[in-house]
């Protein structure tokens, strides 16, 4: 489900919600994938293709999908359960909204 997920993520991609290019790096249980944001396109590739993304995120399967399908919002107490972890949370946000899924 989750590899469905960045595998249709040009589909729902809205053009001009992201300001500046921006690499995300997501860690979801066993899939890997970096994601690369311009203002005009979305690429995703397999693994980890940067030393340093602008945004790295891990989280378990069943986390990622309630976020992606049910519209949840982690809070502050989520990220510090480890629920989901993140070197820069408001940049998730940003992903969210380049896909239509912000709050």
């Amino acid at each position: 489900m989750v590899e469905e997920i960045f595998a249709n993520l040009e589909e729902y991609f809205q053009a001009n919600k992201v300001v500046q290019q921006q690499v995300y790096y997501f860690s979801v249980d066993d899939v890997k994938k970096t994601v690369t944001l311009s203002p005009d396109k979305v690429e995703v590739e397999n693994g980890k293709m940067v030393e340093d993304a602008d945004c790295v995120c891990k989280t378990s399967t069943a986390f990622f999908l309630k976020i992606w399908q049910e519209g949840y919002r982690p809070g502050m107490q989520d990220f510090l359960s480890g629920a989901i972890k993140s070197n820069n949370p408001f940049a998730l946000k940003t992903f969210l909204d380049a896909f239509g899924k912000g709050g």
